[in-house]
């Protein structure tokens, strides 16, 4: 997805190079408890509108999500490039369905 990594690179920007204004530069001000405080605010807000079935709205809150996330990874200096190979690594594993199950047995 190019969007998010152009949404990504704007993100370091604004840490960068803070703007008045700039919702992105309030989080970054106000540090990780704040930003972590969205990524939760924003999961429950995805969780609801998925169990609500709303299709329109799971795009919203996915998108608010993936964003709150992205400025997360920013503070914590976490290129996006990690997450990409991450999980190019995982999309290559087989057979990882007994781990799996093993996993929704405990929760």
């Amino acid at each position: 997805m190019e969007e998010l990594k152009a949404l990504y690179q704007t993100i370091l920007e604004r840490k960068a190079s803070p703007q008045e204004g700039s919702y992105t530069c309030y989080l970054f001000e106000k540090g990780l408890d704040k930003i972590l405080k969205k990524v939760g605010e924003e999961s429950s807000e995805t969780l609801i509108a998925a169990k609500n079935g709303n299709r329109e709205e799971v795009v919203l809150e996915v998108s608010d999500l993936l964003f709150h996330l992205l400025v997360m990874l920013a503070e914590l200096d976490v290129p996006l490039e990690s997450i990409e190979e991450e999980l190019a690594k995982r999309s290559q594993k087989i057979g990882n369905l007994k781990v799996f199950k093993q996993t929704d047995k405990n929760t």
